[in-house]
């Protein structure tokens, strides 16, 4: 009987031991706070969304894996941006006030997953960033310093 207890036990504990860092992480994944980006949130797919309202809501003006020097169109106006962004390597997106990544910049990391009010954040260089963005590309995060959405 004893035989059967510490089995059993040890299977419990394994058990027990895979569990829990699959939910800890994804809890962490989506521990976000507006409902918009949240229900927008998925898992990681390698883009980087903006959209032109609040809370990942109105036009989705850009989807993109890649780097884009001119947003075009969709340029001044995004209020809410999301990483989606495998991670490692180049997984921040920076943000930027001109074409070429001019201007000020402000950045993104995969585990922010989202910004969802940009009204609150600003450039380097002091601008708001709201209805401000022109560029992105992906970086290190050592590319950044404190300038973090």
């Amino acid at each position: 009987m004893r035989k059967f207890t510490v089995t059993a036990a040890l299977v419990a504990l394994t058990a027990l031991g895979v569990v829990v860092p699959t939910a800890t992480a994804q809890a962490a994944e989506s521990a976000v706070a507006g409902p918009g980006c949240d229900s927008k949130w998925g898992p990681r797919n390698g883009n980087m969304y903006a959209w032109q309202d609040l809370d990942c809501q109105g036009a989705l003006l850009i989807e993109t894996p890649g780097n884009s020097t001119y947003w075009g169109a969709s340029s001044d106006k995004a209020t809410s941006v999301m990483n989606r962004g495998y991670t490692g390597g180049r997984d921040v997106v920076a943000f930027y006030q001109d074409i070429n990544y001019g201007g000020g910049h402000a950045c993104l990391k995969p585990g922010e997953l989202y910004a969802d009010n940009l009204t609150d954040n600003a450039f380097t260089n002091g601008v708001n960033v709201n209805d401000a963005i022109t560029s992105h590309q992906w970086v290190v995060a050592s590319a950044c310093g404190a300038f973090l959405m």
